[in-house]
């Protein structure tokens, strides 16, 4: 049997929504910078990657996205979170001792 030489791979597909590319994502975490993934990540990633990139937290540390204006917002773990390189964000352990 010979190998074909016509190829569905030549065949160009537009792309679908879930098969773009993810562009990384320089943000601050407690004054830190940090590299996310991408620019639409989880409450659950951005710890990760704080936590991989040596910013002193915790996953079950609470996550709150500052806003400006003096607002805020709390991110639960699976909270979708689309970010860009002016996004801020607080970690901590919950406990507001102040």
């Amino acid at each position: 049997m010979t190998p074909s030489t016509s190829s569905s791979a030549d065949v160009h597909e537009p792309e679908k929504p879930d098969d773009r590319k993810a562009h990384p994502v320089d943000v601050h975490i407690n004054e830190r910078p940090v590299q996310l993934p991408d620019r639409t990540v989880t409450g659950a990633q951005i710890k990760r990657a704080a936590i991989e990139q040596g910013v002193p937290i915790q996953p079950d540390f609470v996550l709150v996205e500052e806003l400006g204006n003096d607002r805020t917002k709390v991110i639960g773990d699976a909270d979708n979170v689309r970010v860009n390189k002016h996004s801020r964000f607080l970690a901590n352990d919950g406990d507001d001792n102040s």
